[in-house]
């Protein structure tokens, strides 16, 4: 465990590093972010705040860069203004973060009553993809989450044909699911609006997608873990060389989450809600795993339906606010609830280290 000592002088203050997920229509992550690096501030320790993302919602946040706009074709063909970021290193390489929902994303078209499933298509992030390959992009990260889409990537595709494969850009996949292909039209079809016959419909497309890669690219799509994430998308930018990542574990080793861990006496990390898809591939699982043996670890969740499993990290504690605070002032004062929790558990440390 992690042993600075915590006193008024910065070099020896105890660091806290700060990586909360969103409160889902209560709390974003930024107002987290700043709530819990002020309550630490004002307690004595020094805020370590980082933006931290699975791949889907935050990722052009969490590696940063500098602000790129194109306007391309939305997830129902309107146009859509889309940001995506560029970094360089001192090597003068260049590094591409793309967010497909920023281009093709659910939020674009409303929500899943204002969405037309079968007509839903990923072409805007194939132009982004594109735009960056342009630019000269040595490196392209694409976070996949957050669809409007179950195409299988054949909207991005069209727009990719005859520039991807290619030896002289790594095509970084990064996703927050880890079903394969074939399964994406079943389990989140209907969170985008497909009816059960439309289900089964882009079933079928993407069984015919899948045999079309096949035959094209040489790659069985349907038999890699994460080809589904995106409706299908990592599958397609699999087949035109694509590595596929856990999201969660991209961003970690690119904001060298590891080395960060060890620097700090505490890790706050939390969600709206702490379920069984908290320990696969989000920020809080990836958090319990990176911090086990190394530090502290407070999740705070806003509801938690599974407890804590002690074996996974010996040194983690979650605090249910609604079970704390009771759904009502949970909700309507979620942030005024996280400082308190923060300020008990904060001050049980400093007592424990004084």
């Amino acid at each position: 465990m992690a042993n600075d000592s915590i006193g008024a002088d910065s070099e020896h203050t105890a660091r806290v590093l700060i990586a909360p997920d969103k409160f889902r229509s209560s709390a974003t992550a930024a107002e987290l972010r700043l709530c819990l690096s002020n309550v630490v501030t004002e307690m004595g320790f020094m805020p370590v705040p980082i933006a931290i993302s699975d791949g889907g919602e935050g990722l052009l946040e969490a590696l940063g860069g500098e602000p790129h706009f194109s306007t391309v074709t939305g997830p129902l063909g309107d146009p859509v203004r889309a940001e995506w970021r560029v970094r360089k290193d001192p090597e003068g390489r260049t590094t591409a973060i793309i967010e497909m929902a920023r281009a093709s994303g659910l939020a674009l078209v409303g929500d899943r009553d204002s969405n037309d499933p079968m007509r839903a298509s990923t072409r805007g992030t194939g132009e982004l993809i594109k735009a960056a390959a342009d630019l000269g992009a040595t490196t392209i990260i694409v976070g996949c989450g957050g669809s409007a889409s179950t195409d299988g990537g054949a909207g991005a595709l069209k727009v990719l044909e005859g520039l991807f494969p290619r030896e002289d850009i790594s095509l970084k996949v990064a996703c927050d699911v880890t079903m394969t292909f074939l399964d994406a039209p079943s389990v989140f079809g209907p969170q985008k609006g497909a009816t059960p016959s439309q289900v089964n419909a882009l079933h079928s497309r993407l069984e015919a997608l899948a045999n079309l890669y096949r035959s094209r690219y040489r790659v069985e799509v349907n038999s890699v873990a994460r080809s589904g994430a995106a409706g299908g998308l990592a599958g397609g930018l699999h087949a035109i060389g694509g590595t596929l990542f856990s999201g969660i574990e991209l961003v970690a080793d690119e904001l060298m989450l590891d080395d960060l861990i060890k620097t700090c006496e505490l890790v706050i990390t939390g969600e709206g809600r702490f379920d069984t898809t908290s320990l696969a591939g989000k920020a809080v699982g990836a958090l319990l795993d990176h911090t086990r043996d190394v530090t502290e670890l407070l999740i705070i969740a806003g509801e938690a339906v599974i407890a804590l499993d002690q074996h996974l990290n010996p040194h983690a504690m979650l605090v249910d606010l609604v079970q704390r605070f009771g759904s009502e002032r949970s909700f309507a004062a979620t942030l005024e609830c996280v400082e308190v929790v923060t300020r008990e558990v904060l001050g049980s440390l400093s007592d424990q280290r004084s």
